[in-house]
């Protein structure tokens, strides 16, 4: 009895090691490309660009490539924060669900710009960064961070938290969260500039 007891006792301390579920590789892949071709559309809009294009609003209360882009900087840290202190301590999904299909909705629904959404006050724009060259800066830093986590997290479908969007993301889903937001900016930038009042340099 003693024995059966000990057993058990070793079986709950080893069970965690081996109760995380690993990705795939094709999801691996599927979340690193779209981690770098979303971080590579985001540098290129911003390329290239005089102060005025930079500072250029098409309204009062339109943002400019430089808010923008600073937008899209803090945001990557904020969402990658929520990640580490509340998506990864949270438990898994209580019933399952089918991943792909979650996957495939927060590629497509948080791009989608066809509703529009006021960004939080802790993300609205205040030039934390000092420049659009100091925002960019920031968000190759945290890009790499975020693919950093990606690839060295072997967890990240065992915690899941309730989204904005009535549907319960797990961490990977998170990431991708990440990816598709910058997206979603990404192409706002690509709106300013093609605003016909936009400076031709």
């Amino acid at each position: 009895m003693k024995r059966l007891l000990l057993a058990l006792s070793l079986a709950t301390l080893v069970a965690p090691a081996f109760s995380a579920t690993a990705l795939s590789a094709d999801e691996l892949k599927r979340a690193t490309d779209h981690l770098r071709k979303t971080s590579a559309a985001f540098i290129a809009s911003t390329e290239k660009l005089s102060e005025a294009q930079v500072n250029f609003k098409s309204g009062p209360t339109r943002w400019s490539v430089a808010e923008v882009a600073e937008h899209i900087a803090a945001a990557e840290d904020f969402l990658f924060g929520m990640i580490q202190t509340q998506v990864m301590k949270a438990p898994a999904r209580a019933v399952p669900a089918e991943l792909k299909e979650i996957d495939d909705f927060v590629t497509t629904a948080i791009a989608d710009r066809t509703n529009k959404i006021q960004a939080p006050e802790p993300l609205a724009p205040t030039n934390r960064f000092g420049s659009l060259a100091g925002s960019v800066k920031h968000f190759k830093e945290s890009r790499a961070t975020t693919l950093a986590f990606l690839k060295d997290t072997k967890d990240l479908r065992d915690h899941a938290i309730e989204s904005p969007l009535g549907k319960v993301f797990d961490a990977y889903q998170w990431v991708l969260f990440i990816s598709a937001h910058s997206e979603r900016h990404t192409k706002q930038i690509l709106e300013v500039k093609a605003d016909p009042n936009f400076p031709k340099k």
